[in-house]
């Protein structure tokens, strides 16, 4: 029995480690490449490390200018969505309503629909509203198509915070909402951050909504202009785009670092997985 169940865990370690290594090659080029002047598509160690391509990136304005528009519509979103997730999820929690579980069944669906599904009405939307090319609305935009994932979270990690904290504000004479932004906001603070990093990271690797709705180049996020490395008849520039790239991952990563133990805290809270 204990030789069986060794083989079985020999069996996880080894699929574990193939699938990191699949992770771990693309990244491994992406290193190597940044710092080659002569990058291709495989993998070598660089005959001679360069920052050239760094140099080449950051020098062009219209790439750290797409940098500062893809924060703007994350981090826009990122804050609406649980600013309006949370106004939204605190009736949910709190007080007890006829249809409850049918808004919540319907907003469970809604987390599902693919946003492909809706770009043509609401590019045609756009356009009656003459709202096309505008960030501003872009942003109102991806805020609602994450707002139903953002309130069924929201939701459930307010139904972690009991609610005799409230009721004891509440004898003291504060209001409703001095009691959600002094006393349920700071106990959500991880499900909080694990609300803004998903929909930052989501929204920073959205490519679809803003190639549909922005047209003008001096308004694309780097999702986006990433593709100016593509070159036509199969010509890519390698160094370019591997540089691009690794510059491309760092908010997400420094994000990640900087609110891993909210991350980790708001995975465990008791109210995630309550319904």
């Amino acid at each position: 029995m204990f030789k069986k169940h060794r083989i079985h865990k020999q069996i996880q370690y080894a699929v574990l480690a193939l699938i990191a290594i699949c992770f771990l090659i693309p990244l491994l080029w992406i290193v190597l490449a940044s710092v080659d002047p002569h990058a291709q598509q495989g993998i070598k160690i660089p005959d001679t490390f360069t920052l050239s391509n760094y140099k080449d990136v950051l020098g062009e304005t219209a790439n750290v200018r797409s940098f500062g528009v893809g924060l703007l519509l994350s981090g826009g979103q990122a804050i609406f969505v649980v600013v309006v997730s949370a106004l939204a999820a605190y009736p949910l929690s709190r007080y007890e309503m006829k249809f409850k579980k049918s808004f919540l069944l319907t907003i469970l669906f809604m987390t599902a629909l693919p946003i492909t599904a809706v770009m043509v009405p609401v590019f045609q939307l756009f356009l009656y509203l003459k709202l096309q090319n505008s960030i501003f609305a872009t942003m109102l935009f991806l805020t609602a198509s994450s707002l139903p994932y953002g309130i069924w979270m929201m939701k459930n990690f307010m139904d972690s915070v009991p609610i005799d904290l409230e009721e004891s504000s509440w004898i003291d004479g504060a209001s409703v909402w001095t009691g959600l932004r002094k006393i349920v906001a700071p106990l959500m603070l991880p499900g909080i951050a694990t609300i803004a990093i998903f929909t930052f990271s989501g929204s920073w690797g959205n490519f679809f909504v803003p190639y549909i709705l922005l047209q003008t180049p001096e308004k694309l996020p780097a999702s986006v202009l990433i593709y100016q490395f593509f070159g036509n008849h199969g010509m890519v520039e390698y160094g370019r785009l591997a540089a691009f790239s690794l510059l491309y991952t760092m908010p997400s990563v420094i994000l990640y670092i900087f609110s891993q133990r909210y991350m980790s805290k708001g995975f465990s809270m008791g109210g995630a997985t309550k319904g």
